[in-house]
């Protein structure tokens, strides 16, 4: 696959192209690209294949923040090259234009723009995408660009070149960053350097609640904010100890920094020289139910959930109710039940009243929010009953949405729960005689005698038909009952893999530039991530 990319284009949330910038050949325009794009039927794949046009194109796609990236290549290319470079693109503008990115300040800085993507891709083949070492190509205007853009060094003081002496370079010129990640000439006032491990929870559970998969995503965001260049260690450990991780990080991934070799043999060391500021060092994915195995069984207990839900149906005496409860458990390290919001600093940190919440010595909860999706023959809910919390049903959406505060959270109780009655579709004898729905079309007087002089053989067939008539009112409310239920969250100070990290250390031996007995902050978070991830099939 020897393609190039041609061209991309930027269209804001009107579908109005703000941006078009061609690397090679003579591609689509934007205007004639987008109604070719736009005849697609929703959802649109990311690789899209135009073959009427001349000559054929490819159009790869992607939307974020209500924008609409559009590159085009007309011969045969790596789809995932192209891809990550729309996810670096966007990446690049977020760092110099500030997150997100709107079409306004695409718009108030094509200067900025414009030599980005001339710098990330040179005549269609990617080139530089790391947002440290543009900095050093790319010039920004303002305050400090102005005062230190254009600033040279001299052969000797006093002296300015003439016309028969060579320019002089500037400094970034002279100190290019041997790494293409990391700037030149770094320098800190405060030597910091953090961790932040973020894992997103997937978990299905049957109706017994056994959990029939359980994943684990996870992202270890790195911040390093020191001067020079730092030589850095950071070591891994899991719930089974070292020995064990290569099993448990499945599909591990790295940031270029990263010294493989080091980890393929000491799986869990990381070794690296970071780039300046914030950026993903590493990303992992944990299958969760192998490690319940060990214990015998796949209960919901044994895969250590901070929240798990139970779902009956076909209550009451028609079988129009269902009860939702969401049960709050321990988290397994805490001291106790998941504690209230607060700020933390390092892991395990403690402060005069005890630990930090959100850390790990008091893991805390946070936007706890179940839906229910609902059949689409149910007319509305009625008898919404939380026991604490906000619960709306939105008929558009057929879903119902149970907002349980923070205040609540923290109150201490074990367990929560939501009753609702289903309504179903109208029957055709109630739409005749109330055709608004409102029941001004119905007869409300009453005509029977006083003494009722029906025979038993009339009474049996009443009751009769009155058995059967419940009997299919249950059939048909079984129907409108929920499938499914899913609950969000968030934890602070817990993660599910169990994945921690043990120590971070700066080889001052190996490290340029930090300077005698300096020795950076360390900290480190952790926090779980679940939207709508842990879902109960009924």
């Amino acid at each position: 696959m020897t393609g190039v990319i041609e061209a991309l284009h930027i269209f804001d949330e009107h579908k109005r192209a703000i941006l078009s910038h061609t690397y090679n050949a003579r591609p689509l325009s934007a205007a004639h690209l987008l109604p070719l794009y736009l005849d697609h039927p929703a959802p649109r794949p990311n690789l899209i294949y135009l073959p009427n046009t001349n000559p054929p194109t490819l159009v790869f796609s992607l939307e974020h923040a209500n924008l609409l990236y559009l590159a085009t290549a007309s011969s045969e290319i790596e789809p995932l090259l192209v891809l990550e470079f729309l996810h670096r693109i966007i990446d690049v503008l977020e760092e110099f234009l500030g997150a997100p990115v709107l079409a306004h300040k695409i718009e108030a800085n094509y200067d900025v723009v414009a030599q980005l993507l001339t710098e990330m891709c040179d005549a269609g083949m990617v080139n530089t995408t790391e947002p440290n070492a543009l900095r050093d190509a790319v010039e920004v205007e303002g305050l400090l660009g102005k005062l230190f853009g254009s600033l040279n060094l001299p052969n000797k003081p006093g002296l300015t070149p003439s016309l028969n002496t060579p320019s002089i370079p500037s400094l970034a010129a002279q100190n290019a960053p041997a790494l293409p990640w990391r700037r030149a000439n770094v320098r800190h006032t405060s030597n910091e350097l953090y961790a932040d491990v973020v894992e997103s929870l997937t978990v299905t559970l049957a109706p017994s609640g056994r959990p029939i998969a359980a994943f684990a995503n996870g992202t270890i965001a790195f911040t390093s904010k020191v001067s020079g260049v730092p030589d850095i260690t950071m070591s891994l450990t899991g719930r089974e100890g070292k020995h064990n991780l290569r099993n448990v990080m499945e599909l591990p991934v790295f940031h270029p920094c990263v010294r493989l070799n080091r980890w393929r043999e000491s799986p869990g060391d990381l070794s690296f020289i970071p780039p300046d500021g914030r950026f993903i060092l590493a990303g992992y994915e944990v299958d969760l139910l192998p490690s319940t195995n060990n214990s015998g069984g796949l209960g919901s207990n044994n895969l250590q959930l901070p929240i798990s839900l139970e779902v009956k149906t076909g209550l009451g005496a028609a079988g129009a109710d269902f009860d939702i409860r969401l049960n709050i458990h321990r988290i397994p390290g805490g001291p106790g039940a998941l504690g209230p919001s607060g700020r933390g600093g390092a892991s395990g940190g403690r402060a005069f009243g005890g630990p930090h919440a959100g850390t790990v010595a008091s893991p805390s909860l946070h936007d706890v929010i179940v839906t229910v999706p609902l059949p689409s023959e149910v007319r509305n809910l009625s008898d919404v009953r939380p026991s604490k919390g906000d619960a709306n049903y939105n008929p558009g959406d057929r879903s119902l949405e149970w907002y349980i505060p923070q205040k609540e959270l923290t109150s201490g109780t074990p367990y929560y729960s939501l009753k609702a009655t289903v309504l179903g579709p109208l029957a055709d004898d109630e739409i005749q005689d109330d055709p608004t729905g409102f029941g001004f079309g119905k007869d409300y007087s009453y005509e029977e005698p006083y003494q009722s002089t029906a025979s038993p053989t009339t009474v049996k067939q009443q009751s009769g038909s009155e058995v059967d008539k419940e009997a299919k009112k249950i059939a048909q409310n079984k129907i409108l009952m929920p499938s499914s239920a899913s609950v969000s969250f968030s934890v602070k100070g817990w993660i599910p893999s169990g994945i921690k990290i043990e120590s971070i250390n700066v080889d001052t031996k190996k490290s340029r530039g930090l300077g005698e007995g300096v020795k950076p902050y360390k900290g480190v978070k952790y926090l779980t991530i679940s939207k709508g991830g842990v879902e109960i099939r009924c």
